[in-house]
């Protein structure tokens, strides 16, 4: 087993010019602490708000060991708790997705208010006092669409991640819109593999011929570095920055977010076997119809990244399942108001990204077998091609020693 003082090692002395040891995609008990000093400690994507349209609204998802359920009070706020009964620990919501009034246990019917207080449990005493058993509460924020959970006793400070996305993503008016598709695969890897993946197109010629179409592989646009000195995406920024858009390149000063507006490819506007637009109707009256904004691309680590066009939206959540498989859900956003078959036809809006998403699956599964080898050694990255992989291998080495050094202050306090 790996213990936290030889990890420690590890992460301090690893080269930054490669991936990560054998053991850090492979090794359960780094697993466990990629959940515990990771995914239960960061603002993690959740789902968005147009799927919990109204009152009564839930969506429940897995996070690890925990169960979470989102719902929309009869205030309008949404919340997320632990989905679990304060009684026996039933799951409340086994449906992913529905409308209450009230949450009832199915075991034994403790029924709570949308807002997690407990309402009633039957035949408890005269000594029994409801307002100690209320739901668990999730730490839960909104923006622009977007549902965050922290499950951490104490959150980290959302306003960073509230003050870099706003400016983004309020223009798309992605909370007035609506999921048109979803789509969830299992991929049969680690979630740091699957996040290498992502981060770099070095592959993606010869592996995303669908993607390839509209989708440029240079570096400045899919890497973390060099944006600033390339022409051709500096004059997109100004021509959208012109148009009332925020889109010059931006890396939280934590490296977990990365926001950027990108040009596609000869003139494209939308990820389509032919670059023209998937969706008549655009996603906000805002945006000039004639505009070629290309794509908001934004990444939110551990558990999001997004592109965003004038036309729809699309969200993948990656949410670690073992060692060795990760579940990403990719969610298609189009206007409230489109009309499937009329305003949009569902395949030519889905066809690049489901095919992409297939092909990364057996890519990441690939890539998992290799690493599985005990012959397995990382090799060099090749710059800048791989910039964004060696960054986010940064940032995640820096978050594990950080809050690895805490658990230490805090038995030697103890002591």
């Amino acid at each position: 087993m790996t213990t936290r003082t030889d990890l420690l090692r590890q992460l301090r002395t690893r080269s930054p010019d490669t991936g990560l040891a054998r053991g850090f995609y492979t090794d359960e008990h780094i697993y466990e602490l990629d959940l515990e000093l990771i995914f239960y400690r960061e603002w993690l994507f959740a789902a968005h708000t147009a799927e919990l349209p109204k009152t009564g609204s839930y969506l429940a998802l897995q996070v690890g060991a925990y169960p979470i359920v989102l719902v929309r009070a009869a205030d309008g706020v949404i919340r997320a708790f632990v989905n679990m009964c304060r009684h026996r620990g039933q799951r409340l919501c086994a449906a992913q997705r529905g409308t209450a009034h009230k949450l009832v246990c199915p075991y034994h019917q403790w029924t709570y208010e949308l807002d997690g207080r407990l309402f009633a449990a039957r035949q408890m005493g005269a000594g029994f006092d409801r307002s100690q058993f209320g739901l668990k509460r999730v730490h839960c924020e909104t923006l622009e669409g977007y549902v965050f959970i922290c499950l951490g006793a104490e959150a980290p400070d959302f306003a960073p991640t509230r003050e870099q996305l706003t400016p983004y993503l309020a223009p798309h008016r992605l909370a007035q819109a609506r999921v048109a598709f979803e789509s969830t695969i299992i991929e049969e890897g680690n979630w740091k593999l699957v996040w290498e993946n992502n981060r770099e197109c070095y592959h993606c010629a010869v592996n995303h011929p669908e993607l390839a179409r509209t989708y440029p592989d240079t570096p400045t646009v899919t890497s973390v570095s060099g944006a600033a000195e390339d022409p051709a995406l500096l004059e997109h920024w100004r021509r959208c920055e012109q148009a009332g858009l925020r889109s010059t390149f931006q890396l939280s000063e934590e490296g977990h977010m990365r926001t950027a507006r990108m040009p596609l490819l000869s003139g494209a506007v939308s990820y389509t076997s032919s670059g023209q637009p998937a969706v008549r109707r655009r996603l906000s009256d805002a945006i000039a119809p004639h505009a070629n904004i290309g794509a908001l691309l934004a990444f939110h680590y551990p558990s999001s990244w997004n592109h965003v066009l004038g036309d729809h939206a699309i969200s993948f959540r990656v949410l670690p399942l073992g060692p060795r498989r990760t579940q990403l859900t990719t969610k298609w956003l189009v206007h409230q108001d489109a009309v499937e078959g009329s305003d949009y036809d569902l395949e030519d809006l889905t066809r690049v990204w489901l095919a992409t998403n297939e092909q990364d699956r057996r890519i990441v599964h690939e890539n998992q077998v290799g690493v599985d080898s005990p012959a397995y050694e990382p090799g060099p990255f090749a710059f800048p091609h791989e910039g964004g992989v060696s960054q986010f291998l940064d940032w995640y080495c820096r978050r594990m020693q950080m809050r690895l050094r805490e658990g230490q202050q805090e038995l030697t306090d103890v002591a």
